[in-house]
């Protein structure tokens, strides 16, 4: 049996599939690996580095995926139209394993069933307790947090901590997390250790006890807890946006630092900040906006840019998490392996895949299978 790992083509992607690692692991399941050439160099894995651990380095993407029974990759397939085709370097009966973005790129998906790919998105993972250590979502957005707080000091023009010296005080920057996810959760955590005095908001009801427990203030805004059965949060009513807009607005001119996480699957990133509210924040302000990629939860944001308003700079840099792109890729290729491993057994010639197509795992991250689109949030289902 044999993986192919391809070379992300995105133009903000610096991640890779594998890792030298993982490539050593697989080998040490009896799995052949091929691996195209030049795919670890945004995340400082050479194409020798990966040749030590005992794979094969393929020319071309061609090369690549010629007979692999397994693709690995970061990002969904490109288009002709993004350029190179990565969709016809598929076939049938091929298993591709990656962040697929189903909802975002529902023609894409019906693209592979005809081409009778079985096509697993991976960050559409169940959030169960088996699952934790196979979460794409939770690895990369662990690490987007983490970073969104090194931008926002970055371009923050003073210091976090509250520092007393012979000069006089420096107060310490007050910041606020919208969204309290892994990414928001993270990021609080950082803030928290550079000095800030962070407080945070979410609509999952949940959430306050996990902010306070990082020693952040909940922003609460009463009328409803807006979480998925699935543990994701979900769009609330109108009523519940005007209140919340209205608390936002207040908080916000009061703050240092703002960073927004907010995300909701399948939909354009909900608007959390509007332009009045920029325009009456402090200047010198930051706001790191990581839902940047799909629309900005600020209305301002401009996707791989920092744009400034009247002294506020919004920062609307795409794939954070890409921006550490050896830590980035050593988890992803660790969630892809362990979800590999549990879905390979022993078999008379080598490992064999036994999949139970029926499992709770299997059921939420099959996008395509027997040459039809089988997953029920692209069938009308919720």
């Amino acid at each position: 049996m044999k993986i192919a790992v391809l070379k992300e083509r995105h133009p903000y992607e610096t991640r890779v599939a594998a890792s030298p690692d993982s490539v050593k692991k697989y080998k040490a399941l009896g799995l052949d690996v091929v691996v195209e050439t030049g795919a670890g160099a945004g995340a400082s894995f050479t194409d020798e580095a990966f040749q030590a651990q005992g794979a094969e380095i393929a020319s071309s993407p061609e090369n690549t995926t010629a007979n692999a029974d397994i693709v690995l990759k970061v990002r969904r397939p490109q288009t002709q139209a993004e350029g190179l085709d990565e969709l016809s370097l598929l076939k049938s009966g091929q298993i591709l394993i990656a962040m697929l973005d189903p909802l975002g790129s529902p023609d894409l998906m019906q693209s592979l069933a005809q081409q009778g790919v079985i096509g697993l998105a991976m960050e559409l993972m169940p959030r169960i307790t088996r699952a934790q250590s196979m979460d794409v979502l939770s690895s990369q957005s662990n690490l987007s947090g983490y970073r969104a707080v090194i931008e926002a000091a970055s371009v923050y023009g003073r210091a976090f901590p509250m520092m007393m010296t012979a000069a006089g005080t420096i107060a310490p920057a007050r910041c606020t997390i919208m969204g309290a996810g892994v990414a928001g959760l993270q990021a609080i955590a950082t803030a928290r250790r550079l000095g800030a005095i962070v407080s945070a908001f979410d609509v999952r009801a949940a959430a306050k006890e996990q902010v306070q427990s990082l020693g952040a203030t909940f922003i609460e805004v009463e009328g409803g807890d807006g979480e998925t059965k699935a543990g994701y949060a979900k769009e609330m009513d109108e009523d519940y946006k005007r209140r919340q807009q209205e608390k936002v607005h207040e908080t916000l001119k009061k703050q240092n630092i703002v960073i927004t996480t907010a995300l909701i699957p399948g939909r354009a990133a909900p608007k959390l900040i509007f332009e009045k509210t920029v325009e009456e924040m402090q200047p010198g302000s930051v706001i790191v906006d990581l839902a940047a990629e799909q629309g900005g939860n600020c209305a301002l944001t401009e996707a791989g840019k920092i744009v400034d308003v009247n002294g506020v700079k919004i920062v609307g840099y795409v794939n954070l998490a890409g921006s550490v792109p050896t830590d980035a890729s050593n988890l992803f290729a660790k969630n892809l392996l362990t979800f590999l491993q549990s879905v390979l057994e022993k078999g008379e010639n080598g490992p064999e895949l036994k999949i139970d197509w029926e499992d709770e795992i299997m059921k939420g991250i099959c996008i395509t299978r027997d040459g039809a689109v089988v997953h029920p949030a692209l069938q009308g289902g919720n």
